[in-house]
């Protein structure tokens, strides 16, 4: 049972990701060829891709506990395929505007951050902790191998039938996604015996990841980091277009090769960190994606274009390595009855920080230019193994489990409720 509900599962996101990597090349370039967006109006609609992390995540660890996951998942999946298809909608009508295009992003925003809070607290409960490294790593090899077809997918369908109607697969992805779910058992709906308020259970969260001596830094970590790909998210199709003249297609091959780098580092990362060590391979990962960020916007002409995929594929494969490990950290060392609030505190932090960077690299790269905000932001990547150095991850082979902080009080544990 728990191996069928795992791969209905997997097939539901790997479907969902796959139209939304096509729709990930789709929108940014109806933006800038169907509505000439300028640079800050890419960031604006980066960062409202984003923007739910920074005012949902927190109180979305709370309410994964407390409402029944398969149908608000399904809702969800209804919801974002919805909001996509309005753009076509829109567009056959002549009414598009890059405000609907900022909505639009806004609203599947906020309902990622609900369903990918959802998503990662079911999986430790229908695979067992011994392998929890591993599907990790399958869904982050997964999700890479989605970034690897669907830009290229995404680029020629915008290539032969426009960049509006290319949206649609996005929608229908999102549709598919919600029919395999409905036909997941409905699950229990876990939630605390006494009812603690939103505040309180926050609170716990919050507190237990800025305590801990491993999760604390590596989030902070992860901040940073988001904050610079925040940046590259933004810049990335303007850079191509604008300042390289890069078609459709070329866009889309060029952004596929995010895909192949997170699915070689997918594909390595257990063997890897078994070989050098859990603590070990964080630094190692963060030291090789300085190199790869800085490469990234160097060169002209086909030169350009190499150095691009390059370094793209190396901070690609080195973030893979970085995300799995903590993310498979957090699930181990976390207690289950905190670990949807864990998860929620690391995204409001983290992936907070994606469009504050969205927004500063759209305001920066119009007086400064595309190439040179990417490389300051590159350079910001040095941060990453800043921070693990200063930390006791230094001094370890392998993160340890034993390492959680004591509780302040006593913790709002869940009961299984119909």
């Amino acid at each position: 049972m728990k191996l069928t509900t795992f791969w209905r599962w997997w097939v539901a996101g790997t479907t969902s990701h796959l139209g939304s990597a096509v729709g990930g090349v789709a929108l940014p370039l109806t933006a800038l060829t169907v509505l000439d967006a300028s640079a800050f109006e890419m960031g604006v609609i980066a960062a409202a891709g984003y923007v739910a992390y920074l005012f949902l995540s927190l109180p979305a660890g709370v309410i994964v506990q407390r409402v029944p996951l398969r149908g608000m998942q399904v809702a969800l999946d209804l919801i974002r395929a919805l909001a996509v298809a309005s753009v076509p909608t829109a567009w056959w009508f002549d009414t598009l505007t890059v405000a609907q295009l900022v909505v639009v992003a806004l609203v599947v925003s906020v309902a990622n951050v609900l369903f990918d809070v959802a998503n990662q607290t079911f999986l430790p409960e229908i695979v067992p902790a011994e392998q929890l490294q591993a599907r990790n790593s399958l869904n982050s090899g997964t999700h890479a191998a989605t970034q690897l077809g669907g830009p290229s997918l995404g680029g020629l369908a915008v290539q032969l039938l426009g960049a509006v109607p290319t949206l649609l697969v996005d929608a229908v992805s999102y549709l598919a996604s919600a029919l395999l779910l409905r036909t997941l058992p409905a699950r229990r709906v876990r939630r605390p015996a006494d009812r603690p308020p939103m505040v309180t259970m926050i609170r716990e969260g919050w507190h237990f990841v800025l305590r801990h001596p491993i999760m604390g830094p590596a989030m902070w970590d992860a901040t940073a980091s988001n904050f610079v790909s925040g940046a590259m998210l933004a810049l990335f199709p303007f850079y191509l277009v604008r300042e390289l003249h890069a078609s459709p297609l070329m866009v889309g091959l060029l952004l596929a090769a995010d895909g192949l780098g997170t699915l070689i580092g997918a594909t390595l990362t257990t063997r890897f960190t078994n070989r050098v060590g859990t603590a070990r391979g964080l630094i190692i990962a963060s030291f090789v994606g300085v190199a790869g960020a800085l490469v990234i916007p160097i060169g002209t002409g086909t030169a350009a274009y190499v150095a691009f995929a390059v370094g793209n594929l190396v901070l690609a494969g080195s973030t893979v390595v970085l995300s799995v490990t903590t993310r498979t950290y957090r699930m181990l060392a976390s207690p289950p009855e905190l670990l949807s609030r864990v998860i929620a505190t690391v995204k409001f932090v983290s992936w907070g920080a994606i469009p504050l960077g969205g927004l500063l690299a759209g305001a920066l790269a119009g007086p400064l230019g595309a190439r040179t905000t990417l490389l300051l932001f590159g350079a910001l990547t040095v941060l990453s193994p800043i921070i693990y150095l200063s930390t006791p991850i230094r001094r370890l082979r392998d993160l340890p489990l034993d390492a959680a902080p004591k509780p302040a009080g006593p913790v709002a544990r869940p009961v299984s409720v119909p």
